[in-house]
């Protein structure tokens, strides 16, 4: 038994450093995307690339092979949801994966979407995807080696899902989303036969950026962000880094004449950046001390962005400090006009930007071109078309610019094929987590009205980030709420919100 307990420490020590050389590529990627000048790429991505094999080398090492067959062999794990149990779980699982990787493809891979996102940040201004379209083939032909090196035997796309969503594929996703979608298209379409229309254009007066900024930041430090141990800073697509105990750092962007395009983009990563601040310090850099899975960290992020800042109780409690801010903007507007604006329903072209009912279909899109393209049915050249016209038979719309289109993302350009199903995914965790916290704490629509976010705060800290990946993203749903995943918490929000908006 002493010899396995010292494996055992011996096996976290290592993870611990691994990790700590993860957070030094995390600053470095941090800085790439937000203060780097473009000058700097072809260098950053030789540091990048030089981190990740350092970080390769060391997570396949023989050793960890051996210390985690010396601990299995014991008794040490014999406590499935145990510290000791989950660590070696997690661990073995990314052990496994790594060493079907070669070092020099995880290094090329560094190298080519550090370069990448530089050229996509240029295409997207210009809305030249022919600018981006040599970089997207080189990662795309990454990505299917990627796939073929971790050979689950299942489609291509299942092994690079998994490594954002552990256990998830492409045939449940699929029969998830179809029946969504149904659902989905049914309501949007009755709001656009309703005939009202709530006053979105007061959305996009005159709102300057230092007052935006400073509101974002009130609100995320209202909700729970803790500015002592994280900072908020400006970038071309928001996202949110937790490098370690202590240093979560927050990005958004500003558009002065659109008010919810930073608001909420701050409360989005905010959620994210919550979940980061809650895991248990102690734990920094092993399995106990990590997020789930992208699809339970979207859940914070779509959670206090959409059922905590779009709620009613929210603006019953906020809405003085923004007409405070903007006096010009909204002088003699209604708060029930306000919450009526944010909460419109209407397809619209970005992502980012869309309304709760539509959201879920600019998912949905990418979901079925990024299969296309993996498997190789789609060519890199022939995205913009088939974006559009998916497009406009998913949404009714056709995008006028690349920017606009199959640009406005830099996921691709980062090699994250596969991570747009975790949005969706976490939509419906954020539902069905959002309900049973109803349950459990009460009137949350009443404290969000008093500005008291600390209940639920406090409840998703102790049911979810304190956790670590005690449980994998599927049996933790089941664990806190006591059924299996499904949409229809998600559609029982949607209607509770839409129908009494609009009258259907």
């Amino acid at each position: 038994m002493a010899d396995v307990k010292s494996a055992y420490q011996q096996l976290i020590a290592e993870v611990k450093q691994i990790a700590l050389l993860g957070s030094c590529a995390g600053v470095l990627g941090w800085d790439e995307r937000t203060y780097m000048p473009k000058g700097g790429a072809a260098h950053r991505a030789e540091q990048l690339a030089l981190l990740v094999g350092m970080m390769h080398e060391r997570a396949t090492a023989p050793q960890i092979g051996e210390w985690l067959a010396e601990i299995e062999d014991g008794d040490l794990l014999a406590e499935p949801h145990s510290e000791a149990a989950v660590n070696v779980r997690e661990i073995r699982r990314g052990y496994e994966r790594a060493i079907k990787l070669p070092k020099s493809l995880v290094e090329e891979r560094a190298r080519v979407t550090t370069l990448a996102q530089q050229v996509w940040r240029e295409a997207r201004e210009k809305s030249d995807f022919a600018a981006f379209q040599p970089h997207l083939q080189k990662i795309l032909a990454l990505k299917r080696r990627e796939a073929a090196a971790l050979g689950t035997g299942a489609p291509a796309y299942d092994a690079l899902l998994d490594d954002y969503e552990p256990g998830e594929t492409t045939e449940n996703l699929t029969r998830v989303f179809s029946g969504l979608r149904g659902e989905l298209v049914e309501l949007v379409g009755a709001i656009a036969e309703s005939g009202k229309k709530p006053d979105e254009a007061l959305l996009r007066r005159e709102y300057p950026i230092d007052r935006q900024e400073a509101v974002g930041k009130l609100a995320a430090a209202q909700i729970g962000f803790d500015f002592d141990r994280g900072r908020l800073d400006i970038t071309t697509h928001p996202f949110c880094s937790g490098i370690g105990p202590g240093d979560t750092r927050l990005t958004t962007r500003y558009n002065p004449r659109f008010f919810s395009e930073a608001f909420f983009g701050t409360l989005h990563e905010a959620g994210h950046g919550i979940y980061d601040q809650g895991l248990n310090a102690a734990h920094c850099g092993t399995p106990m001390g990590e997020s789930v899975s992208l699809g339970i960290h979207e859940s914070q992020s779509r959670m206090w962005e959409n059922f905590v800042g779009r709620s009613q109780g929210f603006w019953t409690y906020f809405f003085i400090a923004v007409q405070d801010a903007f006096p010009d903007a909204l002088c003699g507007i209604l708060e029930g006009d306000f919450y009526a604006a944010v909460n419109a329903v209407a397809p619209s072209f970005i992502r980012v930007e869309a309304d709760e009912a539509t959201y879920n279909l600019h998912i949905m899109l990418r979901f079925e071109i990024e299969q296309a393209l993996i498997d190789g049915g789609l060519k890199a050249g022939d995205v913009p078309g088939v974006w559009n016209e998916t497009f406009e038979n998913y949404l009714g719309l056709t995008p006028p610019s690349d920017a606009m289109g199959c640009l406005q993302d830099i996921h691709w350009s980062g090699g994250g094929i596969g991570y747009f199903p975790t949005y969706a995914l976490g939509n419906l965790y954020a539902a069905q987590f959002f309900e049973q916290a109803r349950e459990d704490v009460g009137d949350l629509n009443a404290q969000f009205a008093e500005g008291n976010f600390e209940p639920l705060k406090n409840w998703l800290t102790k049911k979810i980030y304190s956790q670590g990946q005690r449980y994998r993203a599927s049996d933790l749903v089941k664990v806190i709420t006591g059924k299996p995943l499904s949409y229809e918490p998600l559609m029982r929000h949607l209607r509770a919100k839409y129908e009494p908006l609009y009258g259907i």
